[in-house]
Parts: structure tokens; C-alpha cells; sequence
């Protein structure tokens, strides 16, 4: 664990002394293998090599820097996982430009809502959502740019939306010659997060935490430039985006992209594009497990499975039945600076962090009050760290010239202060509240335990109550509505 900390704190010093960004990366990366598949849409079957991947996102950076776009400005993104979508945000980034990736199950006021909170100038929406877009259209206001990707019918787009395909395709597909003045520390794109309270937030992901989040996973899971990752999870998130399609850009590996899950045919798309790595959230697991025995579960490649919310009792069974080496479990939360891995396969662990070297990596699980889930403080106003066995809350101590330990918070300011908590493990402190509750036991294995605060998980998603209870509130004619998380016997979920 020490090793890989180290080796990605190195890599990332040694990025940001030559003034690397997310976009120089994968171009040199595009460069060296230029004819390797980078994306393969299972959908289609369509392959995308580096170069078709580094000239589409050139043509993205080149068009909307002629449209005016420039540094600092954000384009929502709304459309389903395709290889487009990494085209799209990878070329705005390409001119400085910002992408608010946007959950596309999202509709009338919560998409509204999302999109107004990046502060968009623009919005690019899938032609596959081009009726969720027109029943908002009067909603997103008159200055709000709308361009439709993929097909494009004029009576579901609304009138002021521009067909995107055909302005691409008069672009430039060399690189951008205006080259945006950014640098690891700068913003890259913007992932919703509904956290523990209220509406989602735009979560700030800066080039750094890109690279270190697809950098842990590489590196602590041994993947190889010749791995094949099969990605079925939504690239509107980190797992999808980042530890997933961000072993492409970064690493040179294949990812297979999968618009949407499906536990029939999982296997059999494993065995025809060879993939040797898969992603998964724990529902995954389970709804495989739930399948009748299939041959191609014992034909395929796969020997590592990376992802999170695996429970102890389907972990053992999903490796024994189909075979999978490795389970590579961590914890992590977008914005958070207290991701942990487990390494060594130890069942039912999210992670590991050394009770022997603590500050190596000052994460810490403290004491809460339970019911209202305050920070517990001692006599000289610092929080009181858990002993083993004893559940807390996780904290991670901020530094912000360390990439590793540095929290960028939301688009929203007080959504950022309210994250934040300071005298924490020293007078002058201060540490990020990841609102989640883990234990760890005498070697040091940290296990999931709950997550506090004002969202339910369902399919592998956080969803906030306040959301639900809004909806809730306008069909029942304004009346008041509670909404809480109760778990169903047998699931991981907590659906409210």
C-alpha cells in the first residue's frame, strides 16, 4: 500500500513540475498508440482508435473556441454513455472549457436544477434525450446555447437547438492552437454528487484528482497497458469515468463501454471483447449471482473485478462461481481525500490504512453523536479517534499543496465550508467529513458500515431524500413528506 501511495505521489510531482493536464496526457498517450483500439461502444460494436478519439476531441476543443467558448467557462453535458461523451469532455478540456456531466436520468426540475448550479453557458444533449430536453427548454433561459449530438429529429429538438455532428465535421482536427493556461491543480470537469445532504452538488474535479484516482487504481490493482476493461457503469460518475475510461487516456488500455447494464448478456460481451478487467457496484454482484449458470460465466478472460459495496457473503460466492482472481474493493466518494483500497483480496474490506504509520496518510475514523452525528471533542477541543472495532466517522486531514490530500470541494462554496471541520487532529486543522461510517479492526482493514445524512442508496446510486420529498410535496398538492432509506432483505440497497 505504502508503494503505491508513493509511486502515485511521484508520478503526480513529476506531472506537475512539467505542467502536464488530463488532455497532454492522453495525447501523448494517442501518439504513441495511435492505431490501438482506445473505445469500444458494445452497443454498436464500433471501435475507436487513439487517433480517431484525439482528432474527434481536437475538432470538440477547436469548434467551440470558434463558437467563443474559453478558459473557465462550463458546457453541461446530458447524454448516455457512448464513446462521444469522453470525446466531448475531453475536447472541451482540450480549450479550457469545463464540463458539468449530467446524470441523464434526470428530468424537468432536477435537470434544471443540475444545470443551472454549474453555471453552464451551454448545453450538449444526446439526440436519444432530445424529449427531456424540450419539456425544459423554458426553463434553462434564453442565453443558454443547445447543441443536440447523434440523431437529430426537428420535432423532438427544441427550435433553438444546432445539430452538432455537421459543425464538428467542418472542424480542425488538429489540436487546438490556443492552448489553455491550465495545470493539474486547475478544474477539469464537474461529477453531481448527492453527498449526505440536501440536492445534488457539482463536485469540483480538478486534473490531479483525475489523474491520482485512475493512477490508484492502476497501480494497486497491477493493471497492464494490454488489459481489456469491460465498463457497464454510467460515465456521468468517477467509477465510470475515471477508474474506468481514465485507464484509456492515462494508461493506453482498451475500455469496452456499455450503455447500460445487463446481467443476461455481461458475460458474453466479456468473452467476445476479451476483456480482462470488469467494474462493478455491489448490486452488479448480485443481480450476476441472481442469473441461471451460463457457459460463457467459465469462458471468459477476466481475472480482476474492481469496484465497490461488495457484501462479505456475495464476495466469496461471486469469486468461487465465476472464477475472478481478484477483487479489487476500495472506498472513495469523488471529492473526497480519504479513498482507501484493499489490496490483498481480504473479504468484505473496503480498505486499509496503517496503524503502525497513521500520518503517512492522515485519514482518521472519529466519534460521533449518534443521533445527530456531530463530531465528538475531548477536553482541548479535538475530535476523539475510534479505537478498533469501534465505529466513526472518516475523516481526512487537508493539505492543499499535496494532490493527495487536498479537497476541492463543490461549485458551491457554503456546499464546501459545511464539508469541512477544523481543531480535528491538531489545533489549526482541518479535515474533510466524508458523512459516511466505517470501522476498522486491529490490523488496520476498514469496513463500510452506513452512511449519515440525508440520501438512500438505490441501484447503486445516492440519491438525496430532499429530491424524492420535493417531487413527493408537488404531486400530493404541496403537503409535507418524509423520506428515508429502509433496507430490503437480501439487497444492498436502502431505497426510500
Amino acid at each position: 500500500g505504502l508503494w503505491v501511495l508513493l509511486r502515485v505521489k511521484f508520478h503526480l510531482r513529476r506531472h506537475q513540475r512539467r505542467g502536464s493536464t488530463i488532455p497532454r496526457l492522453f495525447q501523448a498517450v494517442a501518439r504513441r498508440l495511435p492505431d490501438k483500439a482506445a473505445l469500444i461502444y458494445e452497443a454498436t460494436g464500433e471501435r475507436w482508435t487513439f487517433r480517431r478519439l484525439d482528432e474527434f476531441s481536437n475538432a470538440v476543443g477547436n469548434l467551440f473556441q470558434q463558437l467563443g467558448f474559453g478558459c473557465g467557462d462550463v458546457v453541461a453535458l446530458f447524454m448516455e454513455s457512448r464513446p462521444e461523451f469522453v470525446g466531448l469532455w475531453l475536447g472541451l478540456a482540450k480549450a479550457g472549457v469545463e464540463a458539468a456531466l449530467i446524470n441523464f436520468n434526470l428530468r424537468r426540475e432536477s435537470l434544471v436544477y443540475c444545470v443551472a448550479a454549474s453555471g453552464a453557458k451551454a448545453l450538449v444533449f444526446g439526440g436519444e434525450l432530445a424529449a427531456a430536453i424540450s419539456e425544459v427548454s423554458g426553463m434553462l433561459g434564453k442565453k443558454m446555447e443547445k447543441f443536440c449530438s447523434g440523431e437529430f429529429d426537428p420535432a423532438l429538438v427544441p427550435a433553438d437547438a444546432k445539430h452538432l455532428d455537421p459543425l464538428l465535421n467542418s472542424a480542425p482536427t488538429s489540436p487546438p492552437s490556443q492552448v489553455p493556461a491550465k495545470g493539474l491543480d486547475d478544474r477539469l470537469f464537474y461529477i453531481y454528487t448527492s453527498g449526505t445532504t440536501g440536492m445534488p452538488k457539482a463536485a469540483i474535479v480538478v486534473h490531479s484528482r483525475y489523474y491520482r484516482i485512475a493512477a490508484f487504481g492502476y497501480y494497486a490493482y497491477r493493471m497492464r497497458p494490454e488489459d481489456v476493461i469491460y465498463d457497464c457503469l454510467p460515465l456521468y460518475h468517477s467509477a465510470g469515468n475515471i477508474m474506468g475510461v481514465g485507464q484509456c487516456l492515462i494508461h493506453g488500455l482498451t475500455v469496452v463501454i456499455r450503455k447500460k447494464f445487463s446481467a443476461s448478456r455481461f458475460w458474453d460481451d466479456c468473452v467476445q471483447y476479451r476483456c480482462t478487467i470488469i467494474q462493478y457496484i455491489g448490486e452488479i454482484c448480485r443481480y450476476l449471482l441472481n442469473q441461471p449458470v451460463r457457459e460463457a460465466e467459465s469462458r471468459h478472460r477476466v481475472r480482476l473485478a474492481v469496484g465497490n459495496g461488495l457484501r462479505p457473503h456475495i464476495w466469496e460466492e461471486f469469486t468461487r462461481r465465476f472464477g475472478v482472481k481478484q477483487i479489487g474493493e476500495f472506498y472513495g466518494a469523488t471529492e473526497c481525500n480519504c479513498s482507501i483500497a484493499n489490496l490483498d483480496g481480504k473479504v468484505g474490506a473496503c480498505g486499509f490504512n496503517s496503524r503502525i504509520l497513521p500520518n503517512v496518510y492522515p485519514i482518521r475514523l472519529v466519534k460521533v453523536n449518534e443521533d445527530t452525528m456531530e463530531l465528538v471533542r475531548d477536553s482541548r477541543g479535538l475530535c476523539v479517534p475510534c479505537r478498533p472495532g469501534e465505529p466513526g466517522l472518516l475523516v481526512g486531514q487537508i493539505d492543499q499543496r499535496d494532490p493527495l490530500r487536498r479537497f476541492d470541494g463543490y461549485v458551491s462554496e457554503s456546499a464546501t465550508s459545511k464539508k469541512i471541520a477544523h481543531d480535528v487532529l491538531r489545533k489549526g486543522d482541518q479535515a474533510y467529513l466524508s458523512g459516511d461510517v466505517l470501522v476498522m479492526d486491529e490490523l488496520g482493514y476498514m469496513y463500510f458500515r452506513d452512511r449519515s445524512g440525508d440520501t438512500f442508496r438505490w441501484r447503486g446510486e445516492n440519491v438525496s431524500t430532499t429530491e424524492v420529498e420535493g417531487a413527493l410535496s408537488r404531486v400530493l398538492n404541496q403537503a409535507d413528506v418524509v423520506v428515508y432509506g429502509v433496507g430490503i432483505p437480501g439487497g444492498n440497497s436502502r431505497p426510500g
